[in-house]
């Protein structure tokens, strides 16, 4: 037969021992609950609160993604999931059973206090506080029946696992798909282009090849040769300097260089 505690008055038991964890490997998944002596955390889970999940209890929130929706407001019916913490290694699982107030619950779970010397017992409705500093549910004391009232540890918290599928749209945890997978914006600072210095005196006092001819082949187009001085014939330009800005410019230095 099971046996079953509520919150029961303060029995003639000695303070909790230093390091002393909640019946151990309370955590533990046994495909065969029943014929053991005792009964595991995560089998009871299972069975009061309907969440089909399997395996130890620290794996039961990472499972839950995409199968049942995860939260910190704690809700009757929904799983507190503990996280592994100092001894207990394989986390813990418990329903909420009430919810008395924003940071009072009462839960039914499996396998945490020893009564009577004894492990694997199953205790309705006891009383869990929320002790976070942010009163998120991310650290919890728990009632532990061989003092009579909330133990001294605060048990790290994952959160709660509701029988629900997680809505559409939503992340595991309610943040909105939308803008948890909206690409990051690189703000891009604008700087003014600094303005140009150049005008068109910019070629002033360069002047134009002349004489003989080099072996260092001549760009043509940006350079054109001065007449002969002691000729008669005017200095022409040559047509590519005409239908160029820069010839331009070097063709009016030629005409000064030449008057």
């Amino acid at each position: 037969m099971l046996a079953l505690s509520a919150q029961i008055a303060p029995i003639t038991a000695q303070a909790r021992p230093a390091g002393f964890v909640p019946a151990a490997d309370a955590g533990d998944d046994s495909d065969d609950d029943d014929a053991l002596p005792y009964r595991q955390c995560v089998p009871f889970a299972r069975q009061v609160s309907g969440i089909q999940l399997y395996g130890d209890a620290h794996t039961w929130w990472d499972q839950a993604v995409g199968h049942y929706a995860r939260g910190h407001e704690p809700k009757v019916g929904a799983v507190m999931s503990f996280r592994p913490h100092g001894p207990m290694t394989l986390g813990h699982v418990a329903m909420v059973s009430k919810v008395i107030d924003d940071r009072t619950v009462l839960l039914r779970h499996a396998n945490w206090s020893p009564i009577d010397g004894r492990r694997g017992n199953v205790e309705l409705d006891v009383r869990a506080v929320d002790v976070s500093p942010d009163n998120d549910w991310s650290e919890v004391r728990v009632w532990y029946a061989p003092i009579g009232d909330l133990g001294t540890t605060r048990w790290p918290v994952n959160g709660f696992i509701y029988k629900t599928r997680p809505r559409k749209g939503e992340a595991p945890d309610g943040i909105h798909l939308a803008s948890a997978n909206a690409p990051r914006v690189t703000q891009l600072s604008y700087h003014a282009a600094t303005p140009s210095h150049i005008d068109s005196n910019f070629l002033a006092g360069i002047r134009p090849e002349s004489g003989a001819a080099t072996t260092t082949p001549r760009r043509t187009w940006l350079v054109a040769r001065a007449a002969d001085r002691d000729s008669a014939t005017p200095a022409t330009t040559a047509p590519a300097l005409r239908n160029d800005p820069i010839g331009r410019i070097i063709a009016a230095h030629m005409k000064h260089a030449d008057d």
